[in-house]
Formats: C-alpha cells, structure tokens, sequence
C-alpha cells in the first residue's frame, strides 16, 4: 500500500549537509502545503510501539468502573483518563465516539516548572504500563525537538529558535480508544469529528486500524495509511500561529468503520511549547506574509486554556 502523503527519512537529517538542507525543505513544503507528511527511520524502536499498544489495549479493556477510578474532571483531561463521549470538536456538540489517557511529561525534583504542570496518573492494574509508556514519551519527544529544530532551518530562523519554545514543554501523550460503535449513539457523532491539532506538531505512531483522513486543499477527504514503521506528522495551530501560517494545521477526522464491531486504537503525541512560550508571529514570518499580522499575540497557555473549553475539557 503507498502511502497518500510525502514521506520522509530522519536519517537524512541527522547525516548533516545537502541531504538535511534537502529535510528540512520538504518537511517544511509539506506542512506549508499539505499539513502532513510521513516519517521513516524516526528512531523509535517499533518493539517498544507494540508493547505500548498492548499496555494500552489492557488498560481500555479493563471494567468500566475500574477506569473511571483514574478519571479526576479538576485535571481537565490533562492527565489519566477521560471517558467516553467526553470530547467533542471545536465547533462540533456531538461527543466523539472515544476514550482516552494522558501522558504528561515527567520533571526531576527541583525543576523550575514541577509546580507547574500535573503530576502523571498510573494505573495499577498494568505492571509495565509505566515503564513503558515513560520511555516512550521520552523517545517521541527526542524526535519531535529534532523535526523542530527541521522547521527552524526551513524559515530561515536560528537552529534552536523553534525547538527551543518545546524544551520541557507541555507536551502530551494521548492513548486513544475507539471502541465498537455502541448503540444509540448520537447520529452526529464519529470517532473524531473534524477538527485541527492545538499545539505545534504531532507525532502520530502507527494506529491499529484504519479511519484517518485529511482535508486537502481542494477541499477532498483523503485517507492517510497506517504503515508499519511509520510515523504520520501534522502541524497544529499553535505552530500554526507562531508561523502567521507560513506552516499551516490541517482539519482531519477518524471516521466510522464500516464494521461497527470493530476498534481501533491510536497514540498521537502532542508537542506542546512551555506555557509562557508566546506565539506572537515570528518577525521573519510576518515579513513572509508582506508585513501582515494574520494570527494574535498570545501565550502558549493562554491558548491552550481556550481550546480546552472550545472541546468540553475545560
């Protein structure tokens, strides 16, 4: 099966010289004019993927009332579990037809933003449910600061100036579930409805099944392939806004399967900036746009804040 969007090598990036430069200008070509491209040799082991599902996979098949011990409504769905028909789109009241948990990032003792950010929840039942889940974070992490830094070369800007906003960031790891379609579901509501990504990139390892689609600049749906050993990447608004759309989100969905008995079950990795980051448009960008202003002047957190209400989270 041939993937539907570029694809791209990590290795060429991390070689140095031409082949970088050359990286660096389609990934950025694609998230100008697609939002999407796929990634090979990204460095994350696909062993450790596998266990990843199977930890998470456990965890969705526990008894309802057993998850819904590790689901705290204060959190806002930043942490632990969020049941199903929580979440709905931006703009979409139907609930979309999935459960998920969040991974947050892990800091030392003494780190300057441990207040900060909320502490991770782990579920008991699964032995190496944390251990795992922990070293992948850590893996899709190293990846997504490394197609930053990418970005940062495609405009031009100095090689840490886009990387560096999602040091320590508050960047999240969504296990998703999209359990057989139950009945008497609201008729509006699919998996995910039609929505943008709110923070600047995500890293999205192969889902179990297929449903994925983007909506191309023509206005057409197209499906996206989850291919074994690759590592689907899109732009969110949030790097959306600091780029005054030189590097622009993309709606996407995950539709209903044709078997309403099937699941499916997904790990996209939310790169998120620190949440005093600004994301004013970058100057170098403006000066793309011929000196407009298209996107506000607002920080990380602040805007994460009014997503989080806009899909019923917050």
């Amino acid at each position: 099966m041939t993937q539907t969007i570029p694809v791209l090598d990590l290795r060429d990036y991390l070689g140095g010289g031409s082949p970088a430069e050359r990286f660096a200008k389609e990934a950025g070509e694609a998230l100008s004019e697609i939002g999407f491209f796929a990634l090979e040799h990204h460095g994350v082991d696909p062993d450790l993927i596998r266990r990843a599902y199977a930890a998470a996979e456990a965890f969705f098949l526990l008894p309802e009332a057993t998850k819904r011990a590790y689901e705290d409504l204060s959190l806002k769905g930043q942490r632990g579990f969020t049941s199903f028909g929580r979440e709905h789109a931006k703009d979409h009241p139907a609930p979309d037809l999935k459960e998920f948990w969040h991974v947050g990032r892990d800091l030392p003792s003494g780190h300057p933003l441990e207040s900060v950010y909320f502490r991770n929840i782990w579920p008991e039942e699964i032995a190496d449910f944390q251990p795992v889940l922990s070293e992948l974070y850590r893996r899709l992490d190293a990846c997504a600061l490394t197609l930053l830094e990418a970005c940062g070369a495609y405009l031009g800007e100095p090689p840490d100036r886009i990387r560096e906003v999602a040091r320590d960031g508050n960047t999240i790891l969504r296990l998703i579930h999209y359990p057989p379609i139950p009945d008497g579901v609201d008729p509006a509501s699919v998996r995910a409805a039609a929505h943008e990504d709110i923070n600047l990139i995500t890293l999205l390892c192969e889902a179990t099944d297929a449903g994925l689609e983007l909506l191309d600049r023509s206005g057409a749906w197209r499906p996206i392939h989850a291919l074994k050993g690759q590592i689907v990447v899109d732009a969110g608004d949030m790097l959306q806004n600091l780029t005054n759309g030189v590097l622009r989100s993309t709606t996407h969905r995950v539709v209903n399967p044709d078997n309403s008995r099937s699941r499916r079950l997904s790990m996209p990795f939310f790169v998120h900036p620190r949440s005093e980051v600004s994301l004013a448009p970058l100057p170098s960008c403006v000066a793309r746009c011929g000196g407009e202003q298209r996107y506000p002047s607002i920080t990380a957190g602040d805007y994460l804040l009014q997503r989080l209400k806009e899909i019923g989270l917050a």
